[in-house]
């Protein structure tokens, strides 16, 4: 697998390998539940994490795709269209693929299959109820392709109503519109529902398409911002990269010391916690988006774990984890056996998302910039 260093940016990929890190070390915690301390709290924060930079980071990039095509005098229904073909080349065949390995293997280990599983097709199975139980991963996937549909048809739209308006001044208010939005509806979401426990809250609000496709958004105005005043945006990199970690430390931190519990203070997890922990992760861009290389020895595993990420994001949970589970009980492991069974689970992860983007992913994504495709939007 060849890899241009030249057309990367170090910081954005070492961005995504921990948030991948963050996320497998959260689902460890299956194979080995009796995992107690800091380390099993850490894990846990870990995969809220890690998703939320995510999708801070695919904001950041995509808004900045955004931008300059909307600026631009050509910019039609056309370049929106091409804009959803190029993100649906890119997130689409590994989604489906893993879909439909998904249902095989709950049919073959004999779980039953949810009732409405034509959601799932169109990413409908979490948009405003309960995160069903079957393939719970894909839940930020729904997230992710509803959020680059919503933005782009927006910015569109308000052409018809703004004709003569600065397009950059467009851009941003669609963006704070989009935001504003979706905390409203978790400030509405918090007035509404009475239930308040972590597990309740997990399935019902975390991963909730229409309480969370602001987490983005964080991320597209993060990427304006770059644009618009990248003298700002270096400027205050080192500063906003501290007050991004310290917030993020001291918000996991304090809630246990304090006794922010979602028993008691509802509406900070309802809407106040996703606000404050996309604001920080996207403070960390002006400063990681600046970081163009490393080292040899950090710089390549690294893009390689960036690289592979998706993959190993739609592999790792549902389908290997689940079967070495199934073949292979964890639960009577202890020592040095439950090391080398997540040592081995770690290593099919890596082997199958390498050949899944090698033969799979790659060439799917590369269909995007084939003439015959190019030549529909012309």
């Amino acid at each position: 697998m060849r890899i241009d260093y030249e057309k990367r940016i170090f910081g954005l990929d070492l961005m995504r390998a921990i948030a991948i890190i963050m996320v497998m070390c959260s689902h460890t915690l299956w194979i080995t539940p009796e995992m107690r301390g800091i380390t099993r709290k850490l894990f846990s924060i870990g995969g809220i994490l890690g998703v939320d930079v995510f999708f801070v980071l695919s904001g950041f990039l995509i808004g900045r795709i955004l931008y300059k095509m909307y600026v631009s005098k050509a910019f039609r229904f056309k370049e929106v269209t091409y804009f959803w073909v190029r993100r649906w080349f890119r997130t689409l065949p590994n989604y489906y693929l893993t879909l439909v390995i998904n249902i095989l293997v709950a049919i073959y280990i004999g779980s039953q299959l949810p009732d409405q599983l034509w959601k799932y097709g169109f990413f409908l199975h979490n948009f405003s109820t309960q995160l069903p139980w079957f393939y719970p991963e894909s839940w930020s996937l729904s997230v992710e392709e509803f959020a680059y549909i919503l933005g782009p048809l927006l910015l569109y739209l308000v052409l018809f109503i703004r004709k003569k308006a600065s397009r950059p001044r467009l851009f941003l208010q669609v963006t704070l519109f989009i935001l504003v939005l979706f905390v409203l509806t978790k400030l509405m979401y918090n007035h509404e529902q009475a239930i308040r426990h972590m597990r309740h809250w997990t399935l019902n609000v975390k991963s909730i398409v229409i309480y969370r496709i602001d987490a983005i958004y964080y991320g597209v105005l993060a990427a304006y911002i770059s644009i618009v005043k990248p003298q700002f945006w270096y400027k205050i990199k080192n500063l906003a990269f501290a007050f991004g970690v310290v917030v993020l430390i001291a918000i996991n931190f304090l809630i246990p010391i304090k006794g922010w519990f979602i028993e008691y203070y509802p509406q900070f997890w309802n809407v106040w916690y996703f606000v404050i922990k996309s604001l920080a992760i996207a403070c960390t861009l002006p400063l990681l988006s600046d970081i163009k290389t490393a080292p040899k020895s950090i710089r390549i595993p690294i893009t390689y774990i960036s690289i592979l990420s998706y993959s190993i994001y739609v592999f790792h949970y549902s389908i290997i984890m689940q079967l070495m589970k199934y073949f292979i009980p964890s639960e009577p492991m202890e020592g040095f056996d439950l090391i080398i069974y997540l040592l081995v689970y770690v290593l099919i992860t890596f082997v199958v998302s390498y050949l899944v983007y090698r033969f799979y992913e790659k060439p799917m994504t590369d269909l995007r910039d084939s003439p015959k495709i190019k030549s529909y939007f012309k």
